[in-house]
């Protein structure tokens, strides 16, 4: 029955992209919830990687993801069905309401929807941060989170190095190093 997977893939990633208000980073939040909470197609681990090599590749973020867990969960067709659930609503929507913002760009209304809309999307954050926080404890331990974190932190906002090229260390670190401590 891959039909239904190719259903719950359409469901999942539309979901996920018509209430993620702001763009990709705004509608991770929602796709860790249907991906890993919901119907369980990655674990937190796996997702955290999926986002991690996402962020290092050029592009929208949330198609990367809607691409990969497509085709791993329904193979092309699945990667194609995520896809269309990713960008076309977000398509329609955009043409439809920069119509209307346009017209109504002014109105307290409008500016008291974009401005009440930023705290709702920086909690989504910080709780999917909170959540990728406690798989990285979970596997690798509090001590090296904790160093990853601010060795991260140090890179990008003291060094100025490129998030991609922080993310590619990490995964060589990842892939090299913690095999090697028997965690």
């Amino acid at each position: 029955m891959e039909w239904i997977e190719w259903w719950r893939l359409l469901l999942g990633f539309f979901v996920a992209n018509v209430l993620g208000y702001g763009g990709g980073p705004a509608s991770i939040p929602l796709m860790y919830q249907e991906v890993v909470t919901n119907y369980a197609w990655t674990t937190p681990s796996e997702f955290s990687n999926i986002l991690a090599l996402g962020n290092a590749l050029p592009g929208p973020i949330a198609t990367k993801m809607a691409a990969f867990v497509g085709y791993d969960v329904g193979g092309w067709i699945g990667l194609f069905v995520a896809l269309a659930a990713t960008i076309i609503p977000s398509a329609v929507a955009l043409i439809i309401l920069l119509g209307v913002l346009r017209k109504h760009r002014q109105s307290p209304v409008v500016k008291g929807m974009t401005l009440l809309i930023q705290p709702v999307i920086a909690i989504l954050m910080l709780v999917l941060t909170w959540q990728m926080g406690e798989s990285a404890i979970a596997s690798i331990g509090w001590i090296q989170s904790l160093i990853i974190a601010a060795v991260a932190f140090w890179a990008m906002q003291i060094r100025k190095i490129h998030p991609a090229l922080v993310i590619v260390a990490a995964f060589a670190y990842g892939g090299f190093v913690i095999p090697h401590l028997n965690i």
